[in-house]
């Protein structure tokens, strides 16, 4: 497998944007980078490693009509149609209550963050970065989905990204799982009376919502290396496996 000394960097695109949030954790799995930028800042600073596993949170690919093929002897209405319109992986997601984004037939179709995501493919495929797992690689690359990670480590859906309170409960969930983080718990005791009456809230003790994207794709790339028998894959490689924590899905979240 690759050596333990391997940069383990996760990057996801930031929707509304050109740009991607990337996070990178040390063999501890201690964060050592994390930031945001144009395509270019991003891959310059994965240029910069030696040794690397890379997992995006962005498709790898567009459907290549799995699911509909799996309910073609199906009578379905037009609107039935359209669920089936994503890729297996996205459908095995969707079917256990995790809504996910699905991925259209065709690039044209994809929204520009996805698009965006393509982009990124290529250009590290260009850089020498082989599709997770190639064995002896010291650069791979792999796709995760951020929102199914947290789901799978909280063992339910958890709270809006956006919201305070999901930010805090997925800032608890990285640090439960042993990233290199103050506690977050810190976030209470920084709040009084007088702070609420004001308006003040400690927001600065968390991360925002691209960077715990960022984070937890950087750590199912340490899983790969330091607890590969926690992750396993779903969906097909034809549209792109897609990598979680755990052993398995459980039926419902």
């Amino acid at each position: 497998m690759l050596f333990t000394d391997s940069a383990f960097i996760g990057i996801t695109p930031v929707s509304g944007s050109k740009s991607f949030a990337y996070a990178a954790l040390d063999r501890d799995s201690n964060p050592i980078a994390l930031a945001d930028g144009e395509m270019g800042e991003v891959t310059a600073y994965v240029a910069g490693q030696d040794s690397a596993v890379v997992a995006v949170n962005a498709p790898a690919g567009v459907n290549r009509g799995l699911v509909r093929e799996m309910t073609k002897t199906k009578m379905l209405t037009p609107y039935q149609l359209s669920r089936t319109d994503l890729r297996l992986a996205e459908h095995e997601l969707r079917e256990r209550r995790i809504i996910v984004t699905k991925t259209p037939a065709s690039v044209e179709l994809c929204p520009a963050w996805m698009q965006a995501g393509f982009g990124l493919y290529r250009k590290m495929g260009r850089m020498g970065f082989e599709k997770y797992p190639e064995k002896g690689s010291k650069l791979q690359v792999l796709e995760t989905n951020s929102h199914a990670c947290y789901c799978v480590m909280a063992g339910q859906v958890p709270l809006a990204r956006l919201s305070l309170e999901g930010r805090l409960q997925r800032q608890i969930i990285l640090y439960e799982h042993g990233l290199g983080m103050r506690d977050p718990m810190d976030f209470f005791e920084e709040i009084t009376r007088y702070k609420i009456v004001k308006g003040i809230w400690p927001i600065e003790l968390l991360y925002l919502p691209e960077q715990l994207d960022a984070l937890v794709a950087a750590y199912i790339a340490w899983l790969t290396v330091h607890k590969p028998d926690g992750t396993f894959m779903i969906g097909d490689a034809k549209e792109g496996m897609v990598l979680l924590p755990g052993r398995e899905l459980k039926e419902k979240y």
